[in-house]
């Protein structure tokens, strides 16, 4: 030992490292510790996992220390200082100091013409020199803390020291190091990481978000509502609508080699090492053979300074999407600031400057701040959005808005005519400024590797690599060279003999939420996520081991990686109503990575800590955060308006065909026309497309089943069949080539697709798109049974809730439903095999009866099942419903289900053994909720209704009962909690057995003892039988009627594809002044009796612009004016033999004269056999021929008519 330490002294004035051999050297720098002590085997730990480890200059990044570091410039614990924005000027003095290219002293990297991706993973670049660094939390030290010294490179004063160890003596202890290490990594990884951790009263946790995209904001309000605040707030000057492009491909988050690469739910896979590769590529386009030093300087950027950058990953490696991009690229979407609190998104100005310092791709923005532009805008994509393509709808964008900043990616280039969609949203009114003057400060930046040899490309590597996905990971981060990816630990593990398993214990997030949180960040994750999970919001919190921490692992000190993923889009709608409750709560957001730190303190430093988590806990709870102003001194409300518009020959190919397969292949051409007609009806498709592509549709359907065979094209490739199925369609007809939008432009993916095993869908779109459900259905009719087919009554419900009963009052209520139809009824319990085959049997034996389906139908598999009885034997079908408010995240709520195990738990000998005899009945019951969670009340009866057009509801509970008992609602939540433990470890298997079995037992027996103990409450709350009956049957019988509509409290939202702007005069009006004309003028008469012009008239209105002759930049123009009068003057009346029109003179609106883009504008009142209305324009042509007649209007009459879209 005393000549290691001799060693280390030796050496203490080298400052040029090694890049072998390392041993690091710690000093400490509290004054109440005593002189420093080392602990051999720790440093030399560190040493043999240096190489792992990657982070030469950030040695600080938390050990566990015995007492607190001195730490200067210590920021406030304020939420408001946590959440406040970045500045602009903070950005743009950043960005300025930053010096890329500008640098004029010797670079440490080499710069030759070397190859993207030839450098040898060996290499790596040391860190950039010159660049501030952020604040960093508290630092602690273990209850070792004594033996173990600080390492914190933070810290000017505590500075990590590297140095060379010479000779043999260090080799043999650097060896010996590595077996030690190697020994303890063993020894920790027995099992699963953090199984054997213990949380007592001296463990702390910290917790920072790692990566992160926008909070997900879900609108309450319907998207034509939205629309409306947006005009409203852009009209008083409170705000400007920004628009961006919209393009095709997967979400991409990178936070610098050390911080990681992640994709929307994970990371560590082929997507994330496509966007590796691919964010590197872009580096050498934009840089050429600066291209590995800029990596490397970005790389340290973005650690210094705690951030992760946000992308589009856009690729034909990773499956279709609307279409086959031209080339692989990424473009910036956000830029965050992660710091140690809440992120700091930048605003787009921002981005840009951001982006174009570093010369990264930008998408294209536009800026509408005016009233008249921001109503442009809209009717321009209602003009667009059913056959809108990226060339029209950027050139309609250009000429509309009041500002427009082209991306570095032109969509129309690199991916093609196929446009997503546009993405609108409320910013800051002075972000006009703004922009502008980044625009000025940060111009285009060159491209200097556009044209050089950049070695092989993504398509080339993946066609190469056709081993696995871990042949195709590893030869991707090869060729994205070691200045972008230097450590391969996030896809292939440690790298230590067998330690590689990425999975850490389940218990790892239990005993972070038990853990005293260390910092504020930690207090504010750690209430989020408990309140997800006590709402049992869908949502998993996926905890893995952090490779990047392994030199800092001990059995005391452990580090993870979580992954928050949210299951359904309906938890952030959730989630918000929460936020609106508790405004200190963080937002819930898209790709959320967290890294946590698990560690035990002694108990002097456990005293220091809680007073810091005293002060932190006066912080939260004061006046911080409270503020009612968010983004840009937005509302709250309105900062988070956003809208997203895409465009139909986009969903024509993603959701239409590309997620119609399964339902094609599996259930027919049949079950596929249904599924592509409702998802028409919900997207509220024109009447005429909807015909145009049922046709196209059926004969796609036809093509590809006759050229597949039974075997289901896959979704990932549907673009080799379809795009030139679409191409040929499309060449029939001009109405053809609008309907499909552009096809013929293939590339070919077969052989260079990326191999994704387990069959894993990052994006998770290539399931049919789940609709938003509107708050509740209207249909426009009543729905009506008719006498000739049949109808299913079915139950989606939980055992408990009356409905065999309920049959057999239906089954001998005198006159039936009240039509001749006789009723059947099938049970569940009674039938062998399966029912729903046996029912869909039955029915086709006797289509027209009406058939009670006594058994619970609790999902969509169901459901469907139940849609394709009705299309086979012409039936139609009702869902029978107990009535019940629900809860955030299920259509029942704790009192419909207490009340259903308190039936069950009084049944004697049922028929399908589920009664109180039943040990483990609590538990069937449970798992019957649980099947209906994701829906809240309104979600499930809008799915119900929206499927089968009608729906009964069945009362339960009294409306004025008193509040559920607590000790009833504890023990139903218990069982709740302890149903999620049970299928999360075990799935579907019955609670009597796996390792939860003593305790469902014992919940089982309780269950039943506070159950019966508050047997009288239960009893009170329930709506008596009979009457439940007799409201039932009243509905049934309506509905057998046709006199029946499905209830509704809001409408339904309606899009409507812009043709034409007109104004629209009303037609009796302009009857009752032909009548007086007819009888002032007798040539007038004449014409107009013979042809009973006046009685004849359906609509009247003045044609302003069309989008075919006049474009969409025209039409859009009179967005401004929509809905309101316009006086017109009527000053002629011209006619021919098949045409005749009122000569117009159009008013003003607020002093703005209305012109027609017509030359002549007029009102088409006749067209005779074989003549369109378009002809009327050539009537003043044929009366200067002599072929048609004009009558002046004297004195002239003036109607006001309304500004319409058509």
């Amino acid at each position: 030992m005393s000549r290691i330490l001799y060693l280390f002294s030796l050496c203490l004035s080298s400052t040029t490292p090694s890049s072998h051999n390392l041993i690091l050297f710690n000093r400490c720098c509290s004054p109440s510790i005593p002189s420093a002590r080392f602990n051999l085997s720790r440093a030399l730990r560190f040493s043999t996992s240096l190489a792992m480890l990657n982070n030469q200059g950030k040695a600080g990044k938390r050990e566990q220390h015995e007492k607190e570091k001195p730490k200067p410039n210590q920021p406030s614990l304020c939420v408001e200082d946590l959440a406040a924005r970045p500045t602009t000027e903070a950005i743009t003095d950043r960005l300025s100091g930053l010096s890329i290219t500008e640098n004029t002293g010797p670079s440490y990297i080499p710069v030759s013409p070397i190859l993207f991706g030839s450098v040898p993973l060996a290499n790596q670049a040391p860190p950039t020199k010159g660049q501030k660094s952020i604040w960093k939390p508290k630092s602690y030290s273990t209850v070792r803390g004594a033996e173990i010294s600080e390492v914190a490179a933070a810290a000017p004063d505590v500075r990590s020291t590297v140095i060379d160890s010479q000779a043999n003596v260090a080799e043999s202890i650097e060896n010996a190091s590595a077996d030690k290490n190697s020994a303890a990594l063993h020894k920790l990884f027995k099992g699963p990481l953090g199984e054997n951790f213990t949380v007592d009263n001296l463990t702390y946790s910290q917790a920072q978000i790692r990566a992160t995209f926008y909070p997900k904001f879900e609108n309450e309000k319907t998207d034509q509502d939205v629309r409306t605040r947006m005009i409203e707030m852009i009209s008083n000057g409170l705000a400007t609508l920004e628009v961006s492009l919209k393009h095709s491909g997967s979400l991409f988050m990178y936070a610098g080699h050390e911080g990681g690469a992640y994709a929307k739910n994970s990371y560590g896979n082929i997507y994330t090492a496509v966007g590796v590769f691919v964010l590197g590529r872009m580096f050498v386009e934009a840089w050429g053979t600066e291209a590995r030093k800029i990596q490397a300087e970005f790389n340290d950027f973005l650690e210094k300074n705690r951030m992760c950058i946000s992308m589009e990953l856009v690729t034909a490696v990773l499956g279709d999407h609307g279409q086959r991009p031209l080339e692989d690229y990424v473009v910036v979407t956000a830029v965050a600031e992660l710091g140690n609190g809440k992120p700091k998104f930048y605003s787009t100005p921002d981005i840009i400057a951001f982006c174009r310092k570093w010369r990264l791709p930008t998408n294209h923005v536009w800026l509408f701040s005016t009233r008249k532009s921001v109503t442009s805008f809209f009717a321009a994509y209602d003009a667009l959005c059913e056959e809108g393509t990226a060339t029209p709808v950027c050139k309609a964008l250009d000429d509309i808005a009041d500002i427009s900043v082209p991306g570095s990616k032109d969509h129309i280039k690199v991916q093609g005519e196929i446009l997503e969609g546009l993405v609108a949203r409320v910013v800051s009114h002075e972000s006009s400024k703004h922009l502008e003057k980044v625009l000025k400060d940060f111009p285009p930046p060159p491209l200097d590797g556009v044209g050089c040899k950049m070695g092989p490309s993504l398509r080339e590597i993946c066609a190469a690599n056709r081993s696995d996905e871990k042949q195709q990971i590893q030869a991707l981060l090869q060729s994205a060279g070691s200045y972008m990816c230097p450590d391969y630990s996030d896809w292939f593990g440690s790298g230590i003999d067998d330690i590689h398993s990425r999975n850490a214990d389940r218990s790892v997030l239990s005993k972070f939420l038990q853990a005293h949180p260390a910092d504020f960040s930690t207090t504010k994750l750690q209430e989020m996520i408990r309140l997800m999970r006590q709402r049992h919001f869908p949502a998993a919190f996926k905890c893995y081991n952090n490779f990047h921490k392994f030199a800092s692992l001990a059995s005391d000190n452990l580090y993870f990686k979580m992954v928050i993923h949210v299951h359904s889009d309906s938890v952030f709608r959730r989630y918000q109503r929460e936020m609106r409750h508790n405004p200190g709560l963080w937002p819930l957001y898209r790709g959320f990575f967290v890294d946590i730190n698990l560690f035990k303190v002694n108990k002097e430093s456990a005293a220091e800590m809680a007073k810091d988590s005293n002060l932190l806990t006066e912080n939260t709870n004061g006046n911080c955060g409270t503020t009612k102003l968010g983004t840009d001194g937005l509302a709250d409300e309105d900062a988070n308006l956003m809208i997203k518009l895409k465009f139909l020959t986009y969903k024509l190919r993603t959701f239409l065909i590309r997620n119609g397969l399964s339902m094609l292949f599996k259930e027919g051409p049949a079950a596929y026309r249904t599924y592509y007609l409702k998802q028409m009806k919900t997207w509220g498709t024109s009447a005429a497309k909807q015909r145009d592509l049922s046709k196209m549709l059926d004969e796609w359907a036809v093509y590809i089943r006759r050229k597949c065979g039974n075997k289901q094209l896959s979704s990932s490739i549907y673009l080799t069949e379809a795009e030139p199925f679409l191409e040929q369609y499309a060449k029939r007809s001009l109405e053809n080539q609008a309907l499909i939008g552009s096809a013929g432009n293939l590339v070919k993916a077969e052989d260079f697709l990326a191999i994704v095993e387990g069959g894993r869908d990052e994006e998770g779109d290539l399931d049919p798109e789940r609709v938003a459900a509107p708050l509740s259905p209207s249909p426009t009719v009543l729905d009506r049974v008719p006498k000739n087919e049949g109808l299913i009554v079915f139950f989606p419900g939980i055992p408990g809730c009356a409905k065999s009963a309920l049959c057999k009052e239906i089954l001998s209520a005198p006159g039936g439903l009240g039509d001749n139809r006789s009723v059947h009824s099938l049970m569940g319990d009674l039938i062998k095999g399966k029912y729903w085959q046996k029912v869909a049997d039955e029915r086709k034996k006797k289509p027209y009866v009406i058939t009670l389906a006594d058994k619970n139908a609790p999902n969509e598999e169901v459901w469907r099942q139940i849609e394709g009885m009705c299309r086979s034997t012409r039936a139609s079908a009702v869902p029978v419903v107990p009535d019940s408010e629900g809860t955030d995240s299920n259509p029942f709520s704790l009192d419909a289900l207490a009340v259903f195990i308190f039936r069950v738990l009084q049944r004697v000998n049922h028929p399908g053994n589920l009664d109180k005899a039943s040990p483990n009945a609590g538990y069937v019951l449970l798992m019957f909720y649980h099947l209906y969670e994701g829906k809240n009340r309104r979600e499930f009866e809008s799915e119900l209704s929206e499927r089968f057009g009608s729906l009964v509801k069945m009362p339960l509970l009294r409306n004025d009962r008193s509040p559920l008992p607590d000790p009833v609602k504890a023990i139903l939540e218990e069982g709740i909690n302890l149903y999620m433990l049970h299928t999360n470890r075990h799935g579907r298997l019955d609670s009597t057995k796996g390792s939860y079995a003593r305790e469902w037992a014992q919940w089982e027996k309780r269950l039943r003892e506070i159950l019966f103990g508050n047997a009288e409450y239960l009893n009170s709350i329930q709506v008596p039988f009979d009457v439940a009956v007799k409201q039932v049957l009243e509905q049934l019988r309506a509905v057998a009627k046709g006199d029946f509509a499905t209830p509704s409290d809001t409408e339904k939202r309606k899009f409507g594809n812009i043709v034409f702007a007109a104004v629209t005069l009303p037609v009796m009006e302009i009857r009752s002044f032909l009548e007086k004309l007819a009888e002032a003028n007798l040539k007038a008469c004449e014409f107009l009796k013979e042809r009973d012009i006046p009685n004849s008239l359906r609509q009247c209105h003045i044609t302003l612009a069309h989008k075919r002759s006049h474009g969409v930049t025209a039409v859009a123009s009179y967005g401004v004016f929509l809905n309101q009068k316009v006086p017109v003057t009527l000053t002629a009346l011209l006619f021919s033999d098949k045409l005749a029109a009122l000569e117009a003179c159009l008013g003003s609106i607020d002093d703005e004269k209305i012109s027609s883009k017509n030359q002549w504008p007029h009102v088409t009142i006749w067209t005779g056999e074989g003549a369109t209305a378009k002809e009327a324009n050539m009537l003043p042509l044929l009366v200067q021929e002599g072929k048609a007649t004009r009558i002046e209007i004297d004195p002239t009459v003036t109607i006001s008519g309304v500004l319409d879209f058509y």
